[in-house]
């Protein structure tokens, strides 16, 4: 609506915006009076004035009529200041409903393009005194930033740029520019990368330009074959973990968990682990493998190796040897039916297989060896079983009954009881049968 008007005073000037105009007149049912009169005449409906191009941008659309749109753009490495879209309005005069933007180069940013262009700030223009500018380049984990410059140009060794591997400031310098050279080009080996600036108060130059693009990063190197264990996870690529388990008899030697870094060349926050055969140590698992050192190797000379095996009260442990190859008479393995030499032996091995597995009465057994080839042996957990006249099937409280055969006489008590102390044994030594 252009407007309202009743009573005596004379409407100022109007103008439409359009080539159509609608006029209504009403009268109510009182006092008369002599109405009105107007005059029209066709007027040209002009455009909106040529917007102005911002400079390091572009415009978009050529069309300046009413309601029509106008967008702008900037060129790489600018930052659109205002509206991308300005319209053109109707009314007298024409004009757009918001001023032009402009293109400027900012002090620090963020950038998360796979590519991009970073310019001082001001650039072409002289940077300002007194800057500190920071930007951050973020790109999906796998890729670094390939940087090259284009321009540059600082007060030497007062102005300067620093490209840092990581996303904190105080993440490793990989370049420091400053003066009047054009820096060569470097490569980035993280997918986060941080730009500074800054300039003092003294002399400005026109900066620095420069364009980055991503790249995709090497997996770190294949871990397989792993001798001896297994390798779980298979991504090798930055920031991904892979983890190492050594086979039954095998001790992992260096870090289980290694993580793939960034670097130019992808490696690993660690050097590869190994399985080893330890030369002794403690088990407490109730089954299990043991190797000679350096199993299947030859052992090494002058070794000198013990083993002690614990598992739960009331169980024994039985020996079951699947490989002996002891270079004798001085290379032997010896196993003592406790957790000390000075308990009973259970046997001393050098060569070949043992008829008889050695078996506990104890819960523990302790095993030496000297300077043997290769052997393997398996522990496993059993019920005791003793090697005295009585069943194999005893446990604690169980008790036992003798009797001799006709013609003989008993000597020692008739009755034993199986009872647990340091191992499973009877309360006294069983009796014999001697003549009548």
């Amino acid at each position: 609506m252009l407007g309202s008007f009743s009573g005596t005073t004379v409407p100022a000037l109007l103008n439409s915006t359009s080539n159509q105009l609608y006029l209504h007149f009403f009268s109510d049912i009182s006092v008369s009076a002599a109405g009105f009169r107007l005059e029209y005449k066709t007027v040209s409906l002009t455009n909106c004035p040529e917007p102005v191009v911002p400079m390091n941008g572009i415009k978009l659309g050529e069309r300046l009529q009413m309601n029509n749109v106008v967008s702008f753009h900037c060129e790489p490495g600018y930052t659109l200041q205002g509206n991308s879209h300005i319209t053109c309005m109707p009314g007298t005069v024409r004009r757009w409903n918001y001023p032009p933007p402009l293109c400027i180069a900012q002090c620090g940013g963020i950038r998360e393009e796979m590519e991009g262009m970073i310019l001082s700030p001001g650039f072409p223009g002289n940077y300002p005194s007194n800057s500190d500018c920071t930007w951050r380049i973020y790109l999906p984990v796998g890729y670094g930033a390939h940087i090259q410059f284009l321009n540059f140009s600082t007060e030497a060794n007062h102005d300067f740029l620093e490209i840092r591997n990581g996303p904190l400031d105080t993440s490793a310098v990989i370049g420091r520019f400053s003066g009047q050279d054009n820096p060569s080009s470097l490569l980035t080996t993280s997918h986060e990368t941080t730009v500074y600036f800054h300039s003092d108060h003294s002399q400005n130059k026109p900066g620095f330009r420069f364009e980055y693009q991503a790249y995709e990063l090497q997996e770190c190197p294949d871990p397989e074959p792993f001798r001896y264990g297994v390798v779980v996870g298979a991504g090798f690529n930055v920031g991904q973990s892979i983890s190492f388990e050594c086979l039954p008899g095998y001790l992992l030697k260096g870090h289980s968990i290694l993580t793939c870094e960034h670097g130019t060349t992808r490696n690993w926050d660690h050097p590869f682990p190994r399985c080893e055969v330890p030369c002794g140590g403690n088990i407490t698992s109730d089954n299990g493998t043991i190797f000679s050192p350096g199993y299947p190797e030859e052992y090494p000379s002058s070794a000198d190796c013990s083993w002690l095996i614990s598992i739960a009260p009331g169980f024994g442990i039985k020996l079951n040897f699947t490989l002996l190859q002891v270079h004798g008479p001085h290379d032997f393995i010896t196993v003592w039916d406790g957790p000390q030499e000075t308990a009973r032996k259970l046997g001393v091995f050098t060569d070949g297989e043992p008829n008889d597995p050695p078996s506990s009465t104890s819960n523990q057994v302790l095993i030496r060896f000297r300077i043997l080839q290769t052997f393997g042996l398996v522990a496993t957990m059993y019920d005791w079983s003793p090697t005295l006249p009585p069943p194999p099937s005893l446990s604690s409280g169980d008790i036992v009954r003798y009797r001799c055969l006709p013609g003989y006489q008993l000597s020692g008590n008739s009755i034993l009881t199986c009872q647990l102390g340091t191992h499973l044994e009877f309360e006294g030594p069983p009796p014999s049968c001697d003549g009548e």
